[in-house]
């Protein structure tokens, strides 16, 4: 986790919450949402593999897997160990069988609320279901319960944390710590030069940019002692 530069609150939260999984206390369901590359998925690893050693587990379900977390939850309940479910880069179609299947499961079957299982999901999207032009449009008479419809997936989580792009400060403070990290001997002035414009190479700033440059840079430093 000290590897996971800002969004220092998330982490925290994640973390905690997790605690209160292994401490055999009702620990919630987490949604982690916003902008790509924001270390959403990397922020529930991060936090199993620091507290592995405390009997926590992942398993990986994807979307097309979901109608199986009824049984699967059953099968988890009798196990010594703690677990996360974990479901990443969630979204769905309207008339998605797979949204019916996962939103059975957060409204609070028995098995849902397992003491020793929670689910952790990762989407780019606030409300998970995509929105159509159609849905929005006058040809439904019922709009308002569709819209609501949309919604109700998200409100199923005990917790929502928002991962969003980091600005020009935050950005470079991931650059710089990342930098230092692996050995990148640039002066600060040269190092922010460099980032502003891989930025602007990969349409925006995020903290997966930030790593992807550090490494690029190390590298290159690395070659260039090797010559």
């Amino acid at each position: 986790m000290e590897d996971l530069i800002g969004y220092q609150m998330q982490h925290e939260t994640v973390l905690d919450n997790t605690r209160l999984l292994l401490e055999g206390r009702i620990a919630s369901n987490i949604l982690l949402y916003g902008d790509a590359g924001t270390g959403k998925s990397a922020t529930v690893k991060a936090a199993v593999n620091e507290l592995s050693g405390n009997g926590l587990r992942l398993i990986e379900v994807t979307k097309n897997q979901l109608h199986w977390l009824p049984r699967l939850l059953d099968e988890l309940t009798a196990n010594p160990l703690k677990f996360i479910i974990f479901i990443d880069d969630l979204s769905f179609q309207d008339n998605d069988d797979d949204f019916a299947a996962l939103k059975a499961v957060l409204e609070g079957s028995v098995s849902a609320r397992s003491i020793n299982t929670v689910i952790y999901a990762t989407t780019n999207r606030r409300h998970i279901v995509r929105e159509t032009f159609s849905a929005r449009g006058n040809d439904d008479i019922h709009r308002n319960d569709t819209m609501q419809e949309t919604v109700s997936l998200s409100e199923r989580f005990g917790i929502k944390l928002l991962f969003e792009k980091p600005n020009a400060d935050t950005y470079f403070e991931i650059v710089r710590v990342l930098a230092d990290q692996m050995g990148v001997t640039l002066s600060e002035a040269e190092l922010k030069r460099k980032a502003e414009q891989f930025a602007l190479r990969k349409s925006g700033r995020s903290a997966r940019a930030a790593r992807q440059l550090a490494e690029q840079l190390a590298s290159q430093e690395g070659r260039k002692l090797e010559c």
